[in-house]
């Protein structure tokens, strides 16, 4: 199977999720649970907003052509109190920021711009008709769609939510995923290695990377290289959403894992991609459940996840469209690479600037490199050298 470029791989992925993966299922969660869900309805907004012309100052409500002169103030408004009177020729009324503009007012003074006289205000200023006004209606009108189904709920969403009086939200399940280490060299986080030996790291920078994604992760117990232990787990794995294994995948004696998922009857989507670290990298379905197969090595792992098995996450969880958040800065030093794989290599981003600085780093087993690093340096494929001070995509983890 010919290996595929980083774009090609992640573009199947997404095609053959959203083709084959059944519907998530539908939750209705407080108010107060709902931040970092996926949304599973439209919220259109209830009235219009505002719905009234509101004062974005301190100040006076006045006749924006009775301005530059002396003004009679006739009363006071607060945000959250309604206004009886009217606004008439030479006249104003004292308004607080956010209080309903009263009526025959057609712009506000800001209270800087006054000054007070014995029974009124002067100004030397001019208005225009609108003046520090926010008109009824102009940040959305009634019906209005204001979040759309499959976006995932932040701050600003859950803001909106409580301004339509929704105390109860629709969200969709969040998946369930399986996280599966393959290996006879792996031991438990707690042991003191030998030598030849590694501890578990993998399995929970997957069950890191998996929350962050808004799945649930299953860490499964160690899959040793037998066929039946790996068949074993790769069973109970497959009893999840999606399944993600962690070595096994190369193309060495006891690399088994694709021959235990031939035997199971899974079906091959791509089994290498163009990317440094973790060209190593299989994905496929068995029945109606996904599963990645990812490298070893911990660099490799969570690079892999990021780039291409967190959106098969999202897509199960009900995200529309998986963000893959690359951002530009600009190179502190010369950079090149060999062309011919797209490569993610730790980086560190100064976001003020921005300017990036690559990590040096000894492959892809250098955990203590990505965690002097903020983000990942993107190198194109097709592109040998980038020059200080140019701008490169970045990564930021």
């Amino acid at each position: 199977m010919a290996a595929l470029p980083f774009v090609a791989a992640r573009e199947r992925i997404i095609a053959e999720v959203l083709r084959a993966a059944p519907a998530p299922a539908v939750e209705l969660v407080d108010l107060r649970d709902a931040a970092g869900r996926v949304l599973a309805e439209t919220v259109r907004a209830d009235r219009d907003w505002p719905p009234a012309a509101r004062s974005l100052r301190d100040g006076f409500a006045v006749r924006a052509a009775d301005l530059p002169g002396e003004l009679r103030v006739t009363g006071e408004v607060r945000a959250g109190q309604a206004y009886d009177g009217e606004v008439k020729a030479g006249e104003a009324v004292e308004i607080m920021t956010g209080a309903t503009v009263p009526y025959g007012a057609d712009a506000v003074v800001m209270v800087e711009h006054v000054t007070r006289t014995a029974g009124g205000i002067r100004t030397d200023r001019q208005a225009s008709p609108g003046d520090f006004i926010n008109p009824r209606g102009s940040e959305a009108r009634r019906g209005d769609l204001l979040l759309d189904k499959g976006l995932r709920l932040d701050f600003a969403g859950i803001a909106l939510l409580a301004g339509v009086g929704k105390s109860a939200v629709e969200v969709f399940a969040r998946p369930r995923v399986a996280i599966l280490a393959t290996g006879d060299e792996i031991v438990a986080v707690d042991e003191r290695p030998l030598d030849h030996q590694v501890r578990n790291s993998n399995a929970f920078s997957l069950a890191a990377q998996v929350e962050r994604a808004g799945g649930i992760p299953a860490i499964l117990p160690v899959a040793r290289d037998t066929f039946e232990s790996t068949r074993l787990l790769i069973e109970r794995g497959l009893s999840a959403g999606l399944l993600v294994l962690s070595g096994g995948v190369s193309a060495g004696k006891y690399d088994i894992v694709e021959t235990v998922l031939a035997d199971l009857g899974a079906t091959f989507f791509f089994d290498r991609v163009r990317i440094q670290p973790g060209q190593p990298l299989v994905f496929g379905r068995v029945g109606e459940k996904f599963f990645f197969g990812l490298p070893g090595n911990p660099v490799s792992t969570m690079v892999t996840f990021e780039t291409l098995a967190r959106a098969a996450v999202d897509l199960l969880g009900g995200v529309k469209c998986p963000p893959l958040p690359f951002t530009l800065a600009r190179l502190t030093t010369t950079f090149r690479h060999n062309p011919g794989l797209t490569r993610f290599l730790p980086a560190r981003l100064t976001p003020g600037a921005p300017e990036v600085t690559p990590i040096p780093w000894q492959g892809s087993s250098d955990i203590a490199a990505v965690g002097r690093a903020n983000a990942f340096l993107v190198a194109d494929e097709d592109r040998e050298q980038w020059n200080a001070g140019e701008l490169i995509q970045v990564l930021p983890r």
